[in-house]
């Protein structure tokens, strides 16, 4: 009967011999060989030389160790550290971005998670040493320490980690699939502008000096009538605007890439390319626009040398917009806080660190961009070293500050909830939730259900329906 063959990443029988001695006959040097059988089926002679038979041998079972961990396909082991893991989970990622399947925004932002909390937590362990309990505990003192969101991303990116390594061999089960899902609720839920606050918002942004400048009156008009996202609105060029039909195509998106700068670059799945119809009222500012003189490969909301707008930089000059200046009166309150401030040459920054605020809080409160009351006000005067009791013109700057303002119902306001307007005024308007996804370019109905569309008041219906089926008084 013929001897069985060697598993797959082991190895024979060690044997030792003599290669070298000394002028007395001493053996000074010893080889020590095996038999191994590699990844690919074929035995293979593997070699150690050292001083003793023990020393060469010890030599050996190293390097049989090392070859086993990895072999010429590259497999991986329970022995292999999660670092490993972590460079070839990356690799793969590249590939699939490559192959247009993932998109690269979504490697930078695992690559954050992975750089700040995965591998801190997990780099050094070995894979089979990353057990259910010891991933559920980091997965916990992430959220605690960095919320949620963070730590349902770190909690993905595990899970495909660890699916790598159950394809290729090193474990047997997933160790993350048994963690405890993650539960957040959304800080706010999801929120529609109603028409009365449409219309401030456009009233708003078309007298605002600095909105205009930024083209935001035109850019907002777009996204409220197509529900984009503000990334896709900058990408699209003149080409792609078809201003009899009314249409317009919806195929990349712009982002800024670490290494790489601003990319134009297609949507992130299929769902997101698409060709939308445009009302009148977000055609008109278009045509108006087209009137004036265009070239057909630039973009519609172009920077001022007619190149692509950076979203986050679109984003923070729409929030700059409506931030809650509200009056001269709370713009002057600021400019005498800061006035106060100068008198005791103390920085924004050495404020925030005596009173262990953000530094953009100061900045805010003395541009007239935040909403103050007498307590805050009296906690900054008392770090300038002076009182409201001793600065009564600064006690009437506040008295007049503390009146609402009409621009106090934009402050809330970001470039998604124009996203989310569109899908609930679609959703009022009967549309079905399938119709609305393929609206805003997403693949999942559940995703737009649940995020973007603004819940519906109390269904007056319902308690018709209810006063007809209950409706015999030995009930009540």
């Amino acid at each position: 009967m013929p001897r069985p063959p060697l598993p797959i990443g082991s190895w024979g029988k060690i044997s030792t011999k003599v290669t070298k001695t000394d002028a007395k006959g001493k053996a000074i040097g010893h080889m020590a060989k095996a038999n191994f059988r590699d990844h690919d089926g074929q035995v293979r002679d593997v070699r150690a030389a050292g001083r003793t038979a023990s020393a060469a041998e010890q030599a050996l079972l190293a390097k049989l160790r090392d070859r086993a961990k990895v072999g010429q396909a590259g497999a991986l082991t329970a022995m292999h550290k999660v670092s490993h893991l972590i460079d070839l989970w990356e690799k793969k990622f590249e590939e699939r971005i490559v192959d247009g399947t993932r998109s690269p925004t979504s490697l930078d932002t695992y690559r954050r998670a992975i750089r700040n909390h995965i591998r801190p937590a997990f780099a050094e362990l070995r894979i089979g040493e990353a057990t259910t309990q010891r991933i559920d505990t980091a997965i916990t003192k992430i959220k605690d320490r960095s919320g949620a969101p963070t730590a349902k991303t770190c909690r993905a990116v595990l899970s495909g980690m660890m699916k790598i390594a159950v394809r290729y061999g090193a474990i047997s089960v997933n160790p993350v699939r048994e963690i405890e899902a993650i539960e957040a609720k959304p800080k706010n839920p999801p929120r529609a502008l109603t028409t009365e606050e449409v219309t401030l918002l456009r009233a708003s942004l078309a007298a605002d000096p600095g909105a205009v400048r930024a083209d935001l009156p035109d850019l907002t008009t777009f996204m409220l009538g197509t529900g984009v996202r503000i990334g896709e609105a900058l990408a699209v060029l003149w080409h792609q605007v078809d201003l009899e039909t009314g249409t317009v195509e919806i195929t990349h998106t712009i982002a800024r890439l670490p290494g790489e700068g601003l990319i134009r670059k297609v949507t992130k799945s299929r769902a997101g390319e698409r060709v939308l119809s445009l009302p009148n009222w977000a055609l008109a500012p278009l045509r108006s626009r087209f009137a004036v003189g265009v070239r057909l490969d630039e973009p519609i909301f172009a920077d001022t040398l007619g190149g692509h707008r950076d979203p986050s930089n679109t984003r923070r000059s729409l929030r700059v917009a409506l931030s809650p200046v509200g009056s001269t009166a709370r713009r002057d309150l600021g400019l005498a806080l800061r006035a106060h401030r100068r008198t005791t040459r103390m920085s924004r920054k050495e404020v925030a660190v005596t009173l262990g605020w953000p530094q953009t809080r100061i900045e805010l409160i003395e541009t007239g961009r935040i909403k103050v009351d007498a307590e805050l006000v009296s906690t900054l005067l008392e770090t300038y070293g002076t009182t409201l009791d001793d600065t009564p013109e600064l006690r009437a700057h506040l008295e007049a500050a503390l009146r609402p303002a009409e621009s106090d119902k934009l402050a809330w306001i970001r470039s998604h909830a124009l996203r989310k307007t569109t899908a609930t005024a679609l959703d009022d308007a009967g549309h079905t939730a399938r119709q609305i996804a393929d609206q805003l370019g997403q693949a999942k109905v559940s995703i737009t259900q649940d995020v973007y569309l603004g819940r519906r008041a109390a269904n007056p219906a319902a308690a018709e329906a209810l006063e007809q089926a209950f409706d015999d008084p030995g009930l009540l």
